[in-house]
């Protein structure tokens, strides 16, 4: 592993090995080798398509008919359908089986972190999840699949059985709010660590990319892995730019040393901003 030089592998290391509670942000590069493309690497989505990014807009979504029968048949050909978990995200599942993960924060829609065997009650997706669908008039839920066979058998842009309002995947587009109980939740996890791991998000999207500083304000150790620079790579330290599935498992493999540091306490977590 190597980052910004050649003391980047053994600081994180290190970093590791002295860690008592660990919490993770993970984005799209951590599914890359699942076959699932991220958004804005240099073969990323929008980078390829940047008409595409229209399709992740709620404006748009909401208004544009046309926008949303193309949306559902994107869902109907995502590969988040077939892909398989990595050992990127099966090396989460060994740290939590070691017991030094506090919780893992994700930007990805793609339940591959829960596939791979993390429990639910350790993620906290961001962004939603792909796999369940609301409806945007009376709040009725469903499953993404049984929509899409609806779609399969004709309905391009199948509206809610209920009401008959519009559906959406349960996803977070832009200009919607993120759930404030997730991100209260995602505060608290990066307050309550002494080693805050970033894999594989260029931290650009807010409020997700602030919580890597806010660790780092709370007196945690950062660590980001990401094959691309991010805004925050001057704050960390170590910075790894190897595969995901080969630098993850390593790290994840590293013994605790012993010389921990202090693990902060901050009182009663239900009192937490």
């Amino acid at each position: 592993m190597t980052g910004r030089g050649g003391e980047d592998r053994r600081r994180a290391r290190e970093l590791f090995g002295a860690a008592r509670r660990i919490t993770a942000l993970t984005g799209a590069g951590v599914s890359t080798a699942s076959g699932i493309p991220d958004f804005r690497g240099p073969n990323g989505v929008w980078t390829r398509d940047p008409r595409a990014q229209r399709l992740s807009d709620i404006d748009s979504y909401l208004n544009d008919p046309e926008v949303r029968r193309e949306s559902w048949q994107r869902r109907m050909d995502n590969p988040a359908w077939t892909a398989e978990p990595n050992a990127a995200h099966r090396a989460f599942v060994d740290l939590a089986a070691s017991g030094r993960l506090g919780m893992l924060l994700t930007q990805n829609i793609d339940e591959l972190h829960q596939r791979a065997g993390l429990a639910r009650d350790k993620v906290l997706e961001l962004h939603g999840s792909m796999f369940g669908t609301v409806c945007m008039d009376c709040g009725s839920t469903g499953s993404t699949r049984a929509a899409l066979e609806r779609v399969a058998a004709g309905e391009a842009d199948p509206p809610c059985r209920a009401c008959g309002g519009i559906l959406k995947s349960t996803t977070v587009s832009f200009g919607q709010p993120l759930d404030p109980d997730v991100v209260r939740a995602c505060r608290r996890a990066s307050l309550d660590c002494d080693l805050f791991l970033v894999a594989g998000t260029s931290l650009t999207v807010y409020p997700a990319a602030g919580f890597a500083e806010l660790a780092v304000k709370a007196g945690a150790e950062l660590v980001i892995c990401n094959a691309e620079p991010t805004p925050y790579d001057d704050l960390a330290a170590a910075v790894l730019r190897e595969p995901l599935v080969e630098v993850l498992p390593e790290l994840m493999a590293v013994e605790p040393t012993g010389a921990e540091r202090p693990l902060r306490t901050w009182g009663d977590p239900s009192t937490w901003g």
